[in-house]
């Protein structure tokens, strides 16, 4: 029994109380208990460095829950996780041992991540441990654990053999900060300031675009089908400044007439929706900015993109082919992990086909109790906007490796030879 002192001292007390719950077993799941089960499920806490006051206001909701439902009666099964593979954890270990991964090679990288995660597991674990989370610590799991390894290529696996996977060539969202491909879940929005910039194409149209610096990968002009300004250039061609090549004037109904001068040209790729013009008309490919965020080719070679911008805006100037410029704010897609403005490049990459699922999914969110029920909507909308098929390969050097093999254009994959680890 423990009893409290005349002046609560949380250094002296918690230590107590936290040794007694676990030592009787308090918040434990009883796996043969005849009480009926209420299992709480919550993404684990990512090792990316110190907790913030972020963590512990999620876990703040189910702690109140899985109290509750013990006071009501019921066998709480509540484990705590450890997510600590992937980009994140990556990250923290090169700033930590100032190295990098993509230098030392992943087999050496991972020597330094067994030897580091550890001591974060460990600090995690107690600061939880000190906030009172009413988890079962015996049910503990890390997401680069073995066991979570086996898992989740046995996943992959299952999905291939379902012809849920497939690997192909495709435009990809693509973040040049962390070089790595992300998918659409990974993305937020972030205001950004930005030109508005006019531009001359030929002496009768002018393009309204805020990518200048994508003019050398213009595969082709759109209009609106209503737009009566450009009626009779549908089926004709232009050239294009700087990189002269001519190309086509389609007419969309994607395309809004009150943005800019109501004409857009289709980049390879400036945005989602250059891909969804590019598929449906069967556009030429025209890729300029590489894996590294700069420019690979032509007069703007080794560019980032924006002095390229800067640099293209400039010698467009200098030919009489700028109209005005205007200055906007405008929303643009970031990785949500280091707030870098996405890039839409062209890699072979694995993807878990989903698309066609849309209403299943939807009806499976109804069968869910949801708290608030706004939520509901909210993850409703979020399916209804689903462009993309899942993206799952990451240029990473630490993390859960594809339980496959590549022979030529063929690959192989057996699940009872995976290779744990690096």
């Amino acid at each position: 029994m423990i009893f409290m002192e005349d002046k609560y001292d949380p250094k002296s007390i918690e230590p107590k109380i936290i040794d007694f719950w676990e030592r009787e077993k308090i918040f434990a799941f009883d796996r043969s208990g005849k009480k009926p089960i209420y299992s709480i499920d919550t993404p684990p806490p990512t090792i990316s460095g110190f907790i913030h006051m972020g963590h512990i206001f999620s876990y703040s909701q189910t702690e109140f829950i899985s109290r509750y439902k013990r006071m009501r009666g019921y066998n709480v099964f509540y484990p705590f996780g450890l997510d600590n593979n992937g980009l994140p954890t990556e990250l923290l270990i090169e700033k930590k041992y100032n190295v990098a991964a993509s230098q030392i090679g992943r087999e050496k990288f991972w020597e330094i991540a067994a030897k580091a995660i550890p001591e974060y597991n460990e600090m995690y674990i107690s600061i939880f441990k000190r906030l009172g989370i009413s988890v079962d610590w015996s049910l503990i799991y890390q997401t680069i654990s073995k066991d979570v390894q086996k898992i989740s290529q046995k996943s992959f696996i299952e999905l291939y053999n379902m012809g849920r996977i497939e690997r192909r060539k495709s435009p990809v969202l693509y973040c040049p900060k962390c070089n790595t491909v992300v998918s659409q879940m990974e993305l937020t929005d972030k205001q950004v300031k930005s030109k508005l910039v006019y531009i001359k194409f030929g002496e009768n149209l002018v393009i309204a675009t805020t990518r200048p610096e994508l003019i050398p990968a213009c595969v082709g002009i759109f209009v609106n089908p209503n737009d009566d300004r450009y009626k009779e250039m549908v089926g004709k061609t232009v050239k294009v400044p700087i990189s002269e090549q001519e190309v086509k004037v389609y007419s969309d109904e994607s395309i809004k007439p009150d943005f800019g001068t109501g004409a857009e040209m289709c980049c390879t790729f400036g945005d989602q929706n250059d891909i969804y013009l590019y598929k449906k008309y069967n556009l030429d490919l025209r890729i300029v900015i590489g894996d590294d965020g700069k420019f690979s080719s032509g007069p703007y070679k080794g560019l980032g993109i924006k002095e390229a911008r800067e640099r293209i805006i400039n010698d467009l100037k200098g030919r009489g082919l700028v109209v005005k410029e205007e200055e906007i704010v405008h929303s643009v897609n970031v990785h949500e992990r280091c707030e870098t403005e996405i890039e839409y490049l062209v890699k072979e990459q694995w993807f878990i086909k989903y698309l066609d699922m849309k209403e299943q999914l939807i009806e499976q969110g109804q069968k869910v109790k949801w708290f608030p029920e706004y939520m509901r909507i909210r993850y409703e909308n979020w399916v209804n906007g689903l462009k993309w098929d899942w993206c799952i390969s990451r240029q990473r050097y630490f993390g859960i490796n594809f339980p496959v093999w590549y022979m030529g254009n063929v690959v192989a994959y057996a699940i009872d030879k995976c290779k744990m680890g690096p």
